[in-house]
């Protein structure tokens, strides 16, 4: 396959590539959102000690994908075929890693929590492998400000597909047909990964040919200031989702008290109103321009997003429109941040030799806000009075300060650093642009 115009992206080119968003995304609901209420609700695991185990799991995942990032460099100094072999071997250990997590063989507390964390550790580094590899390649494209965000558009629109499929797989069939679906879904994605447009390393070269003329360096990100600003405001954003992401099932279950009918309704239109959202969004950034769309996706989210503290038991349909617009602000979440970081990349003249390294630290602080999430917000809950099927008004209470109140005081704060640090910095992000 040819190499996408500097501003254009055939549908054919883009789905080929995007496809694999697919099962990346769908394997991230069960392990972010299902699997801590599997675990406390199927197993009885203490919230305390799943906590600890999701936080200990969650850094290690952290902490591994600068490293990852530093080796997806390497392998595309290799060539393209090594980068989708090593990609089919993680693919493999993740579908099953992912059915060793959710049937587990053992019982009793220890051993379960044991045998959560080694298949926790196995399942992330095989994800995350894939995840940085698969971004990486993405980057490598190339092209203007309009392209970079139709390539990752692609992406996560078909991310966003695989989350609506999972979040209603385990409710209508049952998890082994969640794991059969994804299994599937895997295979279909690297094998149209593999037919998808091949980067090449440098400007002029054929596609596919690949050569290190440059060491991969792990920290070089790093002394990139428009990447530091970027990630920072990208930290602040990240901890504000992930908190309600860990959180959600509890809400539904406990504060609302929604029969379990109803919580794929919440979860699918919320993902598909992001989806249906990224078009309207990316004709946004040809008007405002990635930062100023992202900051726009940010204030409407917390508009939207605030009322949730106000709703109680009964109020599935108040929620359910609250789900809906929030997945519109999600929108741009999904397609701008990498967007953004792709332009980084481009305008420090990384592009071709260290885009696994810039998405390695994008990745570790997604992973971080994900670990600081479960280890920290469900303990401090235990220790504030909730537990899984209160009914006490304290402990409640306590959640949905939890669920509400702190992530729209966090994403406040990201807003406002994304307008001081990026916006006010870079009008029109200029910075961001290709030199």
């Amino acid at each position: 396959m040819n190499h996408p115009a500097a501003s254009r992206l055939p549908a054919r080119e883009g789905l080929a590539y995007g496809l694999l968003g697919l099962p990346l995304a769908f394997v991230a609901l069960p392990l972010y959102v299902l699997l801590p209420n599997h675990y406390a609700r199927a197993y009885g695991m203490p919230l305390a000690t799943l906590g600890a185990v999701l936080l200990a799991a969650r850094l290690f995942d952290a902490a591994t994908d600068p490293l990852l990032g530093r080796l997806s460099d390497r392998l595309f100094g290799h060539s393209a075929r090594t980068v989708l072999g090593v990609g089919a071997v993680s693919a493999v250990a993740l579908a099953l890693g992912m059915a060793a997590l959710f049937f587990p063989p053992v019982r009793g507390e220890q051993a379960l929590a044991w045998w959560a964390l080694l298949c926790l550790l196995v399942t992330y580094l095989a994800y995350s492998q894939l995840s940085i590899a698969h971004q990486s390649w993405g980057a490598r494209l190339g092209g203007d400000e309009a392209l970079r965000s139709r390539i990752v558009a692609w992406r996560e629109g078909a991310a966003l597909v695989g989350v609506v499929l999972a979040s209603l797989l385990p409710t209508l069939l049952g998890l082994p047909a969640m794991l059969g679906a994804f299994a599937v879904a895997l295979l279909l994605g690297w094998w149209a990964w593999a037919c998808a447009p091949r980067p090449g390393a440098q400007g002029g070269e054929p596609p596919g040919i690949y050569h290190p003329a440059q060491h991969a360096s792990l920290w070089r990100p790093w002394g990139r200031p428009a990447f530091r600003r970027l990630l920072a405001v990208f930290m602040l954003n990240g901890i504000a989702s992930a908190i309600p992401a860990t959180l959600v099932l509890f809400f539904v279950q406990d504060r609302l008290q929604a029969p379990a009918a109803q919580e794929p309704l919440f979860l699918g239109t919320y993902f598909v109103c992001a989806a249906l959202s990224i078009p309207l969004w990316l004709r946004a950034v040809s008007r405002l321009g990635l930062a100023r769309t992202w900051l726009a996706g940010m204030v409407l989210s917390v508009a939207v997003f605030a009322w949730t503290a106000a709703l109680g038991a009964g109020d599935a349909i108040a929620f359910a429109v609250v789900c809906a617009l929030s997945g519109v602000a999600l929108g741009t979440d999904l397609a701008l941040p990498s967007a953004l970081l792709a332009g980084v990349i481009a305008y420090e003249g990384d592009s071709g030799h260290h885009e696994g390294a810039y998405f390695g630290w994008w990745n570790f602080a997604t992973k971080l806000n994900l670990a600081l999430a479960a280890g920290l917000a469900l303990p401090l809950l235990a220790l504030l009075g909730y537990t899984p099927g209160t009914r006490s008004e304290a402990g409640l209470q306590t959640l949905s300060l939890a669920y509400a109140v702190l992530p729209c005081a966090l994403k406040l704060a990201a807003a406002a650093a994304l307008y001081v640090l990026v916006v006010r910095r870079t009008p029109g992000s200029a910075a961001f642009q290709a030199p």
